[in-house]
C-alpha cells in the first residue's frame, strides 16, 4: 500500500517489536469504542468516503460540479454584497470593533557577523499591535480620497510594488472602493520584468516600501517615463534626491492626511460593478516575460465563496498569518477569505516566520511562536524545507529517542489511512514538532505548486492537522479546487470548489483521453464566475487560453493533464509543457522525474531536461550541502563546496543515490537522469531562475546551464 512505502525505517530487535505490536494492539482495542463514540469521527469517516463531485451529464467530457452546487455554481459570498468593496463594507459593519491587521513590532535591530565574515541582519520583536475592522476601513477610506487629491482616477491603474504587510491590504481596500485598477507585482520581480510591468500599464503612482525603493526602483526609475508619485508606506526615505524630476516622493500617512481634508462631500465617489477591473495581477509565470492577468471584482468574489466553503467553522476565532506574497493570488485570496469571516490577519515573513528564521535573533520569538495562527497557507517549498528539517534531526537523536518517533510516525500513519486519530501519540510524541508552527494550526492551506505524498503525510502527522491542498491558477483567480479537510488521501486535489465547474479535454499528442478507464483523463478546462477577463494587452494569448462555449460560460484551458476519481476528486498527472518526446518516440514527463527524486535528503532541488534530438534525460540538483559533504567524506573526497559540486566523481556518486531512488519510484529506465551537473548555489526567485511559488522556470534554467546541456549531450556521450 501506499502507506505502507512512505513508513519510517528503524532498528528495533524483531522479539522486542513484536511486544510493542501487541501492546499498541491490546491499547488501540481498549480505546477504539470510547473514541468512536466520543470523538464524532465517525461522521469524519462516513464523509471521507462520499461521492464529492459528480459530472452534470453521462457524455464523455462532461463538466463535474461539487455535490453542493450542482444545480447552481456559487457565485456570491454575502446576499448584494457584489462588489469588493461591499464585501468589506459589510464585514466591517459586522465585525466593527474586532481585530483585523497585527504587525509586530520592531524593538532592535542588529548585525550579526558570521564565522565566515559576511553580516546578517537580525531582529528582536515584539508584540503584535493591531488594528480593528473600523480603523482598517477609516485608513482605507482616507487613503483612497487622498489619491484621488494626487490625481488618480476611477478605472486607472495605480500599481503596488511592496512586501506583505498591513498598509498592502489598506491600499488594495482602498483602490476597490474607489475603483482603481490595482496592478500587482512580486518584490522579487528582476529590473525588466518591473519595467515592463509598469510601462504596459502605463501606471503614474506607485505604492511601495522604503526598502524597495532604495533597492530595486532607484534602479529602474528613469525607464519609466510616465511615473510622477512613489508613495512609501514605511515613512520618508533618507536618500530620495537621486529621483528624476518630475517624481514626487509621499509617505502612505501623508496622503491619507491629505484624503481626511479633502471635501468629499459634494462628489458622488465613482463605486465598481461587478464586471469592473479589481486586480491587474502580473504572473512571475514559469515562462517568458510576466503576464497580467485582469481580474475583475466578481472574479474574486466568486473565487472566495468557493474557498471560504472548504473551510469548515471559519470566523472570528481564527487567526492566520500572512507571509507570502501578496501579489500572488494564493496569499490575496486566502486573506480576503480571512477579511470577510471575521478571522484576525497578523503578518510575518519567511525570514522572521519561525525562531529558528534567518532573521531572527537567537533566543528571541518568531512569528508563529507569538501568533499561534489557526490557519496558514504555504506553498510547497517551504513545507518541503520543514519535512526535511525535522527529518534530519529526527536522524541526530539518540536511537532510542529516533525509535520511539518512527514507532509512533508509523502507527499514525496506519491509523490515518483508516480515518482514526492518534491523540496519544499527538500529545506525547508530536507535541514538539507541531510548536514549530505555533501549536495551535488546525488547517493547513497549501497550493502554488504539487505536494508530494511523502510531505503531506508528514504534515498530517507531526502537525495534527489536515493539509488542504488546492489547484488553481491566478487566471482562475486562484479557485479551482481544494481538499475537504477529512479526505485524508494523498497525491490529490479535491473537488471543484462551489464556484466552479471542471472538465477534462482529450490531448491526443500525450494519449490522454476522457474516455480513458478506469479514470477519465485529459486537459484540465475551469468555468465559472471565477474564470478571469485574460491577459492585459495581449488579445492573442486571451484568445488561445480562454473559450466561451455556446451557454455563454467562460472556460479556461490551464494546460495540466488531470484524471478525476470516482469520488470526484482530481489528480494532476502531467503538464503540457513538461512532456518532451525522445529520439526513440517515448514521452518523459519531467515533473513526473522531478517528484520522484525531490524529496531525496541528498537533493535541495533538481530540473529534469530532454531533448527531442537525443535518447536520454539529464538534470541540474541543488545538492543539500549538510548531505552532499556527507558523501564527499565518505567517499575520500576533499575539497571546497564548489570543487565538491564541480567534481566528475561526486556527479557519479549523486547518480547512483538518484538512480536508486528512481527505481524505488517505478520510472521506466529511460526516465532516469543518465547524466547531472551538481549546482553549488541555490535557486531562489531573486536567481531568477525559480517564480515566487518555487516553481522551476524552465526556459531560464536552460539558458543558465546551456554549456552545461552541451557538455552532457557531448560527441563522445554513449
Amino acid at each position: 500500500s501506499q502507506a505502507a512505502k512512505m513508513k519510517l525505517k528503524h532498528n528495533i530487535n524483531p522479539i522486542l517489536l513484536q511486544f510493542i505490536n501487541f501492546i499498541v494492539l491490546v491499547y488501540s482495542l481498549v480505546t477504539y469504542i470510547p473514541w468512536y463514540i466520543l470523538s464524532g469521527s465517525k461522521q469524519a469517516i462516513a464523509k471521507a468516503k462520499q461521492v464529492k463531485a459528480r459530472p452534470v451529464n453521462n457524455k464523455p467530457g462532461g463538466a463535474y460540479r461539487s455535490v453542493n452546487s450542482l444545480h447552481c455554481l456559487a457565485s456570491v459570498l454575502y446576499p448584494g454584497c457584489d462588489t469588493l468593496d461591499k464585501v468589506f463594507k459589510y464585514a466591517k459593519t459586522k465585525y466593527k470593533d474586532k481585530k483585523l491587521l497585527g504587525t509586530r513590532e520592531i524593538l532592535k535591530e542588529e548585525d550579526e557577523i558570521q564565522p565566515s565574515g559576511k553580516v546578517f541582519k537580525k531582529v528582536i520583536l515584539g508584540k503584535y499591535t493591531w488594528l480593528s475592522y473600523e480603523e482598517v476601513y477609516i485608513k482605507a477610506v482616507n487613503f483612497g480620497n487622498g489619491l484621488a487629491v494626487l490625481g488618480q482616477q476611477p478605472k486607472t491603474n495605480i500599481a503596488i510594488f511592496c512586501e506583505t504587510r498591513a498598509e498592502w491590504m489598506i491600499a488594495a481596500q482602498a483602490c476597490f472602493m474607489c475603483n482603481y485598477q490595482l496592478v500587482t507585482l512580486y518584490a522579487t520581480l528582476g529590473g525588466p520584468a518591473i519595467v515592463h510591468g509598469l510601462n504596459e500599464t502605463e501606471v503614474t503612482t506607485i505604492i511601495t516600501s522604503k526598502e524597495l525603493m532604495q533597492t530595486k526602483l532607484k534602479e529602474i526609475v528613469s525607464q519609466v517615463p510616465l511615473l510622477q508619485h512613489i508613495i512609501t508606506v514605511d515613512g520618508k526615505p533618507t536618500t530620495w534626491s537621486e529621483f528624476p524630476k518630475g517624481v514626487i516622493v509621499h509617505t502612505m500617512a501623508s496622503v491619507q492626511a491629505m484624503g481626511a481634508k479633502a471635501d468629499t462631500g459634494n462628489k458622488q465617489p465613482s463605486r465598481p460593478v461587478p464586471s469592473d477591473i479589481a486586480v491587474i495581477m502580473y504572473t512571475s509565470g514559469s515562462t517568458g516575460i510576466p503576464k497580467g492577468v485582469m481580474i475583475s471584482h466578481c472574479n474574486i468574489i466568486a473565487g472566495i465563496t468557493g474557498m471560504a466553503e472548504r473551510i469548515p467553522n471559519l470566523g472570528e476565532k481564527d487567526i492566520y498569518i500572512g507571509y507570502l506574497p501578496l501579489a500572488h493570488v494564493l496569499e490575496l485570496s486566502a486573506e480576503l477569505v480571512c477579511l470577510s469571516h471575521g478571522c484576525r490577519i497578523g503578518y510575518s515573513s519567511p525570514q522572521t516566520l519561525a525562531d529558528q528564521s534567518s532573521k531572527i535573533k537567537k533566543g528571541s520569538k518568531g512569528d508563529v511562536t507569538t501568533l499561534k495562527p489557526t490557519l496558514m497557507a504555504a506553498v510547497p517549498e517551504i513545507m518541503d524545507r520543514i519535512y526535511k528539517n525535522v527529518m534530519n534531526k529526527v536522524n541526530e537523536m539518540t536511537s532510542f529517542q529516533r525509535n520511539l518517533f518512527i514507532l509512533a510516525y508509523n502507527y499514525k500513519m496506519e491509523q490515518i489511512s483508516k480515518g482514526y486519530t492518534t491523540p496519544l501519540c499527538d500529545s506525547l510524541i508530536f507535541r514538539k514538532v507541531r510548536l514549530l508552527l505555533g501549536g495551535k494550526i488546525r488547517v493547513l492551506l497549501c497550493g502554488g505548486a504539487p505536494l508530494s505524498a511523502a510531505t503531506q503525510r508528514f504534515m498530517n502527522i507531526c502537525f495534527c492537522c489536515p493539509v488542504g491542498q488546492g489547484y488553481g491558477l491566478t487566471e482562475s483567480a486562484g479557485a479551482g479546487t481544494i481538499t475537504e479537510v477529512w479526505d485524508y488521501t494523498t497525491g490529490r486535489v479535491g473537488a471543484p470548489l462551489v464556484c466552479c465547474e471542471i472538465k477534462l479535454m482529450n490531448w491526443e499528442e500525450g494519449g490522454y483521453y476522457n474516455t480513458d478507464k478506469p479514470y477519465p483523463r485529459g486537459e484540465i478546462l475551469i468555468g465559472g464566475q471565477n474564470v478571469t477577463v485574460g491577459y492585459y494587452k495581449n488579445e492573442a494569448r486571451t484568445r488561445k487560453d480562454f473559450t466561451v462555449d455556446e451557454n455563454g460560460q467562460r472556460w479556461l484551458h490551464t494546460g495540466d493533464i488531470g484524471e478525476f476519481h470516482h469520488d470526484g476528486c482530481l489528480k494532476i498527472i502531467d503538464r503540457k509543457k513538461d512532456l518532451v518526446k525522445l529520439q526513440a518516440g517515448e514521452y518523459v514527463s519531467l515533473g513526473k522525474v522531478e517528484a520522484a527524486l525531490k524529496n531525496l535528503p541528498l537533493v535541495d532541488n533538481i530540473c529534469a531536461y530532454a531533448s527531442s534530438f537525443h535518447s536520454y534525460v539529464i538534470g541540474f540538483v541543488v545538492p543539500n550541502q549538510k548531505e552532499l559533504a556527507e558523501l564527499a567524506r565518505k567517499k575520500g573526497f576533499k575539497g571546497t563546496w564548489e570543487e565538491i559540486c564541480n567534481s566528475p566523481e561526486m556527479e557519479k556518486e549523486v547518480l547512483k543515490v538518484l538512480a536508486e531512488a528512481a527505481m524505488a519510484a517505478n520510472l521506466e529506465k529511460f526516465e532516469i537522469p543518465v547524466k547531472i551537473r551538481l549546482s553549488p548555489d541555490p535557486w531562489t526567485p531573486e536567481t531568477g531562475l525559480v517564480t515566487d511559488a518555487f516553481k522551476l522556470k524552465r526556459k531560464e534554467l536552460t539558458a543558465f546551464y546551456q554549456m552545461d546541456i552541451d557538455r552532457m549531450y557531448g560527441k563522445n556521450v554513449k
